[in-house]
């Protein structure tokens, strides 16, 4: 799927993912909402977008947080994909959440 700029314009509602991230993965309310923060930073830097064509949704966050091992926290699963993004394609070390901040 090709990604346009209409596509990416679109901002990531932030609260409703904070909401959905936490409920999914029995997160928190204010790791929620860092890790959705960070969520739309990468959104609107359009890095993803541009590498992987990939838009990040609620649905995307979700599916490649997943992937994480099964006893990772939601910031440790958030900080696995960034990792791999980081290793593949290089630029994502910004959007990592460090844990002794959070």
């Amino acid at each position: 799927m090709l990604i346009t700029e209409c596509d990416v314009v679109e901002r990531v509602d932030r609260s409703n993912l904070a909401t959905v991230l936490a409920e999914h993965f029995d997160a928190g309310e204010t790791t929620a909402r860092i890790v959705a923060r960070q969520a739309g930073d990468l959104h609107d830097s359009r890095q993803l977008a541009d590498d992987l064509e990939m838009r990040v949704t609620a649905e995307s966050v979700l599916t490649h947080l997943e992937d994480a091992p099964d006893d990772y926290t939601l910031i440790e699963r958030w900080n696995w994909w960034l990792g791999a993004l980081e290793l593949s394609h290089g630029g994502y070390e910004r959007f990592k959440v460090r844990p002794d901040v959070a």
